[in-house]
């Protein structure tokens, strides 16, 4: 049994929509990105920090809680709430990602055991054990186990996994018996239209309490990606939240809102300010450049984050430059205050009745790719 979301629709531009997610620990204002705490910490940002990002949201992963530092320990803490100190809703990946990921895997019916890249122990996980991890971890949404697919998977074996995964699913919500936790199902298929719909048809014949589309940000470029959306969520309850899952450049974004999605999580916003990247309303802009160390502007003149109302692009330029952690925690903090007030922009366009020329405005600020840029993809590993 689960705790039933609430999700309220308060408006919509074509697909886009502007609702609320009802969670215990509070509402949730969609469109949402939500911040990546991969092993139970936003990386660089303490939770005095992460609290003045205007973050609503964040996530965490069951595969690498479950190794370092265990599951049995978090629940000793009271869960992750207590032991990360947050009192954010969390959401904790199931973990599939991560082990599909990896080179050295067997999978079978029963689960799937693989080699922990650390320290190369050898670990089963299955439904039943991912359930079992995320309930001692506490969260307030759990995702079920799933297989993800690679691009360039053969037809043949995705129609197999097809198969696998709405059985694993099946088995995860009747292994999940937490009754304030709820439960999100995940919708697979690969770059095959008819997979979709038969993942997305079979998914929601189990019932769950939001959908997410997995199987994405694989490699398979932007353009892909919204043509797989395009054909994916029209077969997806409207009446339930969507959650696109590893997504996050600007432009990925406002095109999954223009396609119905309501949450999103990506790693660039903070793995991109560990090396000076800050995202501002006129593109990204790198601190470490030499251009910037006598520079005394703020990062971004036109934001309120404590990073820009306080700090000079010389100074941010200087942290980094003598290997200061300090430059990270700054650029960190920048980079979710912004990405939270894009989401929030993007929400009142969808209210404002203006979706579309917010829209406009991100193409033209944040195009599908710079010229002679390589895609954005997850880290190999699934690491954050």
């Amino acid at each position: 049994m689960t705790c039933p979301v609430d999700f309220e629709i308060h408006a919509q531009a074509g697909q886009a929509r502007a609702a609320t997610l009802t969670l215990a620990r509070g509402k949730i204002q969609t469109p949402v990105f939500m911040p990546v705490g991969t092993q139970g910490a936003i990386r660089t940002l303490s939770p005095v920090h992460l609290a003045q990002t205007n973050s609503q949201i964040i996530l965490a992963n069951t595969y690498h809680l479950h190794q370092r530092p265990g599951e049995d320990l978090v629940a000793r803490h009271g869960g992750l709430h207590e032991m990360m100190g947050v009192d954010l809703p969390i959401l904790t990946d199931s973990g599939g990602f991560q082990v599909f990921s990896l080179d050295k895997k067997k999978v079978e019916e029963d689960g799937v055991t693989f080699t922990y890249e650390v320290d190369g122990q050898r670990t089963f996980l299955s439904p039943e054990t991912s359930m079992d991890i995320q309930q001692k971890l506490g969260a307030d949404i759990a995702m079920v186990f799933d297989e993800c697919l690679a691009f360039g998977t053969e037809r043949t074996y995705a129609e197999r996994s097809v198969a696998r995964t709405t059985r694993w699913e099946k088995r995860s919500k009747d292994a999940h018996t937490r009754s304030d936790q709820s439960l999100f199902g995940i919708v697979q298929g690969g770059f095959w239209p008819d997979l979709r719909k038969r993942s997305a048809e079979e998914i929601q014949e189990i019932g769950f309490d939001g959908y997410a589309i997995g199987g994405l940000s694989v490699g398979e470029g932007h353009r892909k990606m919204v043509e797989v959306l395009d054909y994916t969520t029209e077969h997806m309850p409207k009446d339930k939240p969507r959650y696109l899952m590893g997504v996050g450049r600007p432009i990925d974004l406002v095109e999954g809102v223009a396609r119905g999605i309501d949450m999103f999580d990506c790693v660039i916003q903070t793995r991109h300010a560990r090396s000076g990247m800050f995202y501002t309303d006129r593109g990204r802009l790198r601190v470490t450049d030499s251009r910037y160390k006598r520079d005394m502007y703020p990062p971004d003149s036109n934001c309120g984050c404590y990073t820009c109302t306080t700090f000079s692009r010389g100074y941010l330029h200087h942290l980094f430059k003598v290997g200061e952690v300090l430059g990270a925690t700054l650029t960190t903090l920048h980079n979710l205050y912004w990405f939270a007030g894009f989401m929030a922009r993007m929400r009142q366009s969808i209210i404002d009745g203006e979706f579309e020329t917010f829209r406009a405005w991100v193409h033209e600020v944040y195009p599908e790719r710079p010229p002679g840029k390589p895609p954005e993809r997850r880290n190999k590993k699934g690491k954050r």
